[in-house]
């Protein structure tokens, strides 16, 4: 929110400089994002007008002006902006003026002709960034006249950044009201008394989407002079407020919108057809706004509708085939009430952010809209003449918004803050601040103005209180008592310790939006169960994600995308998906997930320059499953989702549950994703993963151990799982380690054939093993792999 310093001042006596506003504004919650002072110093500028303009004899881009400046004979001034012209009247900087920048303006000579002064620009002024020529005053301004008391400067536009909970304050009139309360100074409220009919000739509303909008006012206004020149005062309101003056009807509703709060809008009246119908859109229904934009409508939409059709999105923007133009003699003003629900969103679906929208999403007064109507009356007949009609209104009381009284204890006041704050002071802060106030034995009933949406429950009441007598004076001191340290289940792995292992793997951590497009979960295939939000920050980020790896391999490319090679990301967080139909409610589940590409391992001298693959992967996976103390209970079984690579991929089994899956992307989806490298992935079940065996110590064996190597050909079909788990089973307790020490296959194996050797270790907590307990061991590992696993030992 944009504003005038001097207009804020205006409408409440303020006894502070600018610095103490700011920081008081900003302490009270309204917080101060900028502060740009406008004509500081502009002492010697006055308003001049040229009276002759001829070209520079020994330049082309230069005229010779005559400028008169109030007192005396005009002043020779050499200007070179493409607008200077005879009868311009323009902010001119005499001799002996320091201008904003630091410039002084000093009698000179320019290719040969004398100037006494310079014609300003608005930039050079410090007013605005217009830089393209002479700043271009009313053809009425006073010549002569210092041009600072001329333009109400020097001012300064201010901007606050508020939190949703505060659209009161989207207005010049509510910031008023809370420096009011801060300061004490009187309010001075803006003039809005009813202007008086002078015609019979009205246009009908009918409230058609009940509680979405309970009010809607509207006037005829006749004989307007449509191409009157907005004036000088509330143009300069307006740009330093933010807002671009575009004509006199359109100034006024967006000068009352700035001052009251209430969004309006003008029609052309003879554009519309019968009565106005606020509605739902229909499905079929199109609709030309204000921007020249137009759009598909469906019921979530409220429109603003004739006989001939729809005029408007209620609250968002007009119709382009209904708005006014020069040559519009008759509008029809509208204000209205819409409830935030029916307007939160809707902009955002459009791709569009109006300042109305930004407004009813938030909340607006349902008691303004007729007040806004006869405010912009009183500045259209002021500024462009016109008959005024008597002002319609269609109203269901019933659904318009209901302040219930709050309750605040004198008790719960103190406990909260912490300082005891006299009772005519919380009575004169909570009037000060609009609300009716009765006292109590316990305390203060409060009711809130009808603008004070947030004022729910007694915290609020608080925050009032507190915020406006000021943070600065509650004391700050130390909690007291016994903090009890958070209970840590040994049966669960914490998911720091998660965290940690992987970025002791060469990991780095990303935060990836938890909603997604739903076009991105489609070309993964991840869409079945998305859940849909009802309110998205943009339309390409409609639904909850599925599963964490498409934002994490989204992450990746724009990694690669920067030049980086070698990527490494994993990311800890929720996913989402449909309830079923007994409860529709969302699941929400925890899951890890990383994905890697580029080198195996840094580059460095000591190493080869390898590609990752699979085992790599597969091994960052293993070392987590190696903190739940139950490695052995983890296996991996070929398969996966379908947007994994059929040859590289593995389900993750915990005791023969599947937990997650593991592997290559499948080259059909890193071409849809434009990546041209492989990426491998994992993502698994947090819950499923961090269940951990509880630590038991055990006497380290005495004994020595005893090693037997084994090398056997067995189908490349056959995983290495199924070996170690039948040797395993076969052996018992005195198998203390397998080891995989090496893996071949080759064309002189034959076709589907592999060859691996095994070692041994073996050791008894009891005893010393001797070479018969080894050897029968040996021949009961044999015994198992040929069985089970079709092998055949190698000589």
């Amino acid at each position: 929110m944009k504003f005038s310093e001097n207009w804020l001042r205006e409408l409440v006596d303020i006894p502070v400089d600018r610095d103490a506003l700011m920081h008081r504004l900003t302490m009270a919650g309204l917080e101060v994002e900028g502060v740009e002072p406008l004509g500081g110093a502009l002492a010697g500028v006055v308003v001049g007008e040229i009276v002759a303009c001829a070209p520079h004899p020994n330049a082309d881009k230069l005229r010779v002006c005559e400028v008169a400046a109030g007192d005396g004979a005009p002043l020779a001034i050499v200007c070179g902006a493409p607008n200077a012209r005879l009868g311009l009247k323009a902010p001119l900087a005499t001799i002996g003026t320091t201008m904003p920048n630091g410039m002084e303006i000093k009698r000179a000579a320019l290719r040969g002709v004398e100037s006494n002064g310079m014609l300003c620009s608005a930039k050079e002024l410090g007013i605005d960034a217009d830089a393209s020529g002479l700043m271009e005053l009313p053809a009425d301004a006073p010549v002569g006249t210092p041009l600072a008391r001329y333009l109400g400067l020097p001012d300064a536009s201010i901007e606050i950044k508020l939190t949703p909970n505060r659209p009161d304050c989207l207005s010049v009139l509510g910031l008023a009201r809370d420096a009011s309360a801060l300061f004490g100074g009187a309010l001075h409220d803006p003039a809005s008394a009813p202007v008086a009919a002078a015609h019979e000739a009205t246009r009908a509303a009918t409230l058609d989407a009940g509680a979405d909008c309970p009010r809607y006012c509207g006037r005829v206004i006749e004989a307007i002079d449509a191409g009157a020149k907005t004036p000088l005062w509330m143009t300069e309101r307006l740009r330093r407020s933010g807002v671009r003056p575009v004509s006199a009807l359109v100034d006024v509703t967006q000068y009352v919108m700035l001052e009251l709060g209430q969004p309006m809008h003008a029609y052309d009246d003879a554009k519309l057809d019968g009565p106005i119908s606020v509605r739902r859109a229909r499905a079929g229904e199109r609709v030309k706004l204000l921007d020249g934009t137009e759009h598909g409508l469906d019921d979530g939409f409220l429109v603003i509708a004739d006989r001939a059709g729809v005029h408007g999105l209620a609250g968002i923007m007009g119709g382009h085939d209904s708005r006014v133009t020069d040559t519009t003699t008759t509008v029809f003003l509208e204000a209205a009430h819409f409830a935030p629900g029916a307007i939160m969103g809707r902009a955002r679906r459009l791709g569009l952010h109006t300042d109305a929208s930004h407004r009813f999403e938030r909340g607006v007064d349902p008691q303004m809209p007729r007040r806004a109507i006869e405010r912009a009356t009183a500045l259209i007949l002021a500024i462009a003449g016109g008959r005024p009609g008597p002002v319609t209104e269609a109203v269901l009381a019933a659904d318009l918004p209901a302040r219930a009284a709050v309750t605040l204890r004198r008790t719960r006041l103190a406990r909260l803050l912490g300082i005891d704050v006299a009772d005519a002071e919380v009575e004169r802060i909570l009037r000060a601040l609009g609300m009716q106030v009765e006292a109590t034995a316990e305390g203060w009933r409060a009711t809130p103005p009808s603008h004070r949406f947030d004022i729910q429950i007694e915290e609020d009441l608080i925050e009032e209180v507190v915020r406006v007598h000021g943070y600065e004076r509650v004391p700050t001191r130390a909690p007291r008592g016994e903090l009890l340290g958070p209970a840590l289940p040994e049966a669960r792995l914490e998911i720091s310790r998660l965290r940690a292992q992987l970025v002791a793997r060469d990991y780095a951590e990303a935060i990836c939006y938890a909603f997604v497009p739903h076009d991105l979960l489609r070309t993964w295939q991840l869409d079945d169960g998305a859940v849909a939000l009802a309110n998205p920050l943009s339309a390409d980020l409609g639904v909850m994600r599925t599963s964490l790896l498409p934002g994490l391999v989204a992450a990746l490319a724009a990694n690669r995308r920067r030049q980086q090679a070698r990527v490494r990301l994993f990311e800890v967080g929720r996913v989402f998906s449909g309830g079923s139909a007994a409860d529709p409610s969302p699941v929400e589940r925890d899951r890890i997930a990383g994905v890697a590409c580029g080198r195996a391992v840094a580059e460095n001298w000591a190493s080869d320059a390898r590609a990752l693959d699979f085992f790599d992967v597969k091994g960052d996976a293993q070392s987590l499953f190696a903190l739940t103390n139950a490695a052995d209970a983890f296996s991996f079984a070929p398969g996966g989702p379908t947007w994994l690579h059929p040859g590289q991929a593995a389900e993750v089994r915990r005791d023969g549950e599947v937990v997650g899956w593991i592997g290559a992307l499948h080259p059909d989806l890193l071409a849809r994703l434009d990546i041209d490298e492989d990426v491998f992935a994992f993502e698994f079940d947090v819950a499923k993963v961090s269940a951990r065996e509880l630590p038991r110590a055990e006497a380290v064996s005495r004994y020595p151990s005893v090693r037997r190597d084994l090398s056997f050909e067995l189908p490349e079909a056959v995983p290495y799982a199924a070996v170690e788990a039948a040797i395993r089973d076969a052996v018992g307790e005195t198998l203390a380690q397998v080891v995989l020490f090496d893996r071949y296959a080759g064309p002189n194996l034959g076709h589907g054939i592999k060859s691996l050797a095994i070692g041994l270790i073996l050791q008894d907590r009891y005893r010393t093993l001797t070479d018969q307990d080894a050897d029968r061991c040996t021949a009961l590992a044999v015994t198992a792999l040929e069985s089970v696993c079709k092998a055949k030992l190698r000589g």
